[in-house]
């Protein structure tokens, strides 16, 4: 084999394997909406407010771990195990916040915490719908990294692009390209740049758009009423 085919070969090896910044930068994102629950008042949180972050740290760790201590990744099969359930804590969390917010909704009386809370749930969704595509998109970072590049679920602009010239590699979508879609979708109500290919790639987005919604009408045009 001559140099130049060795060249050609080694990006291409090296794009199959999970990026470990990537994940590592997920792990973070996966935390977030832990954190933010910290800031929700009592009465809109399930059970103690540090559990969710509690939580989030046991189904974190064990994967992040294996990949930084390991050679190899985590079997696709438990590594998905541990992701869906940080999945499902999150989102119980974000549906149990939603739920105590419209029974209590009649009732709040104080506007700048109001508007704080709809900060804060706000944020939580982004972070909750950003964990949801980074992980159903070609079935989650590990299989999309086995693959050869292009769109699954989400069709970004750049994977559009031809590969770089000098290093033979495709783009492929990180953790900030999914913040970014999410943050979109719960902003515009609508996508941006990045088009849903699939069906659950879509009902994902109405989802998220219906619970953004349910934030500006419900929460801050009772807060500013209040105000």
């Amino acid at each position: 084999m001559t140099a130049t085919e060795q060249a050609r070969r080694t990006p291409e090896k090296s794009d199959r394997t999970p990026d470990v910044l990537q994940l590592v930068v997920a792990a973070v994102g996966g935390l977030l909406p832990g954190v933010f629950y910290l800031a929700l008042p009592d009465n809109l949180s399930l059970g103690p407010r540090w559990l969710l972050l509690v939580i989030e740290v046991v189904l974190l760790a064990p994967p992040l771990a294996w990949r930084l201590i390991s050679e190899r990744p985590m079997p696709y099969g438990l590594a998905r195990g541990f992701a869906l359930a940080l999945l499902a804590v999150v989102t119980a969390g974000l549906i149990g916040s939603r739920g105590l917010l419209v029974s209590d909704l009649p009732h709040a009386s104080r506007g700048a915490q109001m508007l704080r809370t709809a900060v804060v749930l706000w944020g939580i969704d982004i972070l909750v719908f950003a964990l949801w595509y980074w992980e159903v998109d070609g079935g989650g970072p590990l299989r999309r990294h086995a693959r050869p590049p292009g769109a699954t679920d989400f069709q970004f602009p750049q994977q559009d692009q031809p590969p770089q010239a000098d290093r033979g590699e495709r783009w492929r979508p990180g953790f900030i390209d999914y913040l970014f879609l999410a943050f979109c979708s719960a902003t515009a109500l609508s996508p941006a740049d990045t088009m849903p290919l699939t069906h659950r790639a879509k009902l994902l987005m109405m989802a998220e758009a219906i619970i953004s919604l349910l934030i500006l009408v419900l929460l801050v045009a009772r807060s500013v009423n209040i105000l």
